[in-house]
């Protein structure tokens, strides 16, 4: 039986870099605690008819942005779930600012030669289609880790097993619930 956490009352949202694992973690968090789980990018690609990348390469990033702050604002009404968002949802500084007031937003971080092994498993991302893969996740880790490190909670998700950073995850949760920001 899925153990609750006391007092969670807001989602839990995952954000950080591409390949992270924000959707695997996401998925065995949810089922952990007992909750839905929900993928913003799948969710923009069931509004669109089209994959977030397509949609992100048809439209440009602005107007992707546009409508991934709109469907987070949407994510975040109803019933308590956890969700993960994609890698430059955060970025946006309504989409952040909109996140740590409604949920409590966990940045999960890795290294970035684990970020290249996991994200070289699939084609689908539109910022990594081009030059150097290896030296665009350490730029947009470079660029991104001070909005990052905004969320309510740190977590290093590395090599080691998905459970271990699940638990990690709901400890960060129930310390943050106790009044603290977690890192």
């Amino acid at each position: 039986m899925p153990r609750m956490i006391v007092g969670l009352a807001r989602p839990i949202v995952l954000v950080g870099l591409m390949g992270v694992g924000k959707s695997t973690i996401g998925r065995r968090l949810a089922a952990r605690l007992g909750l839905a789980f929900v993928d913003s990018d799948d969710a923009i690609a069931d509004a669109a008819g089209a994959p977030a990348g397509e949609v992100f390469a048809r439209f440009g990033e602005a107007s992707f942005r546009d409508g991934e702050r709109r469907l987070v604002a949407r994510l975040l009404d109803g019933a308590v779930r956890v969700i993960a968002t994609g890698g430059g949802a955060y970025i946006d500084p309504d989409t952040r600012r909109l996140l740590n007031e409604r949920a409590i937003t966990v940045w999960l971080d890795a290294p970035v030669e684990v970020l290249v092994a996991r994200t070289a498993r699939r084609d689908t991302r539109p910022l990594l289609n081009t030059g150097d893969p290896k030296a665009t996740l350490a730029r947009l880790a470079a660029e991104r880790s001070a909005f990052y490190a905004e969320a309510h909670i740190h977590v290093i998700s590395a090599d080691g097993a998905h459970g271990d950073v699940v638990e990690t995850i709901v400890a960060g949760v129930e310390a943050h619930l106790a009044g603290g920001k977690v890192r």
